[in-house]
């Protein structure tokens, strides 16, 4: 416990509080779903979904103060429609996750800024439904969609300051996730692009 305090007191010592903020994010998911049945065959007839992201977290600087740390709670959802001639089905998920990431700014916080990130995600199914001709199945019984997922991103943000206590950003972010808990043949992964709109208020 005295070593943890201590490595708490020695990041802490390199903050600059006046650039540590919370942050809200909104915006669009774009899914396709890479699914392989358990003969390991994909679908050929999945398209692309859309659907809704909700995020609220905390960024800090590092001893860089272009590099900075986030940790944040997102709600995303990765949703897919497909069919042929005799069949049509669709699928509408919500998974709550940890985020982590981190990003580095090219302009150091000026009006104007541009940043880079990595990080990664770790969710876990809040609510799903398969459609398939007026049939409804609940995903939460099925282990290729429950569980733990891990999905790494990447992504860019241009932000603009509208004042000393905040600003703005534009985002996008590229991920693809993997289910570590599924031991079944039934793969499904999501490979998702991301629009973001954020609101960030710097804390005094």
């Amino acid at each position: 416990m005295k070593k943890l305090l201590l490595v708490l007191t020695i990041i802490c010592s390199f903050q600059n509080i006046h650039s540590q903020e919370i942050y809200c994010f909104t915006g669009k998911n774009y899914t396709n779903y890479d699914y392989k049945d358990a003969t390991g065959i994909s679908n050929p007839n999945l398209q692309t979904g859309s659907g809704n992201f909700y995020e609220i977290g905390y960024a800090m600087p590092l001893s860089n103060e272009k590099i900075n740390l986030a940790i944040g709670l997102s709600l995303n959802e990765y949703n897919a429609i497909g069919g042929n001639t005799v069949n049509s089905y669709s699928w509408n998920t919500q998974y709550m996750g940890l985020k982590s990431s981190i990003s580095y700014s090219l302009f150091d916080r000026s009006s104007f800024d541009v940043a880079f990130s990595a990080g990664l995600t770790i969710a876990t199914l809040m609510y799903g439904k398969q459609e398939r001709n007026g049939l409804f199945i609940d995903l939460m019984t099925q282990k290729e969609f429950s569980g733990v997922i891990v999905q790494p991103f990447l992504g860019f943000q241009t932000s603009y300051n509208i004042s000393q206590n905040g600003y703005l950003s534009l985002g996008y972010n590229f991920s693809k996730s993997f289910n570590v808990t599924n031991s079944t043949n039934e793969k499904i992964s999501f490979i998702n692009s991301q629009l973001q709109f954020g609101i960030h208020f710097n804390i005094q």
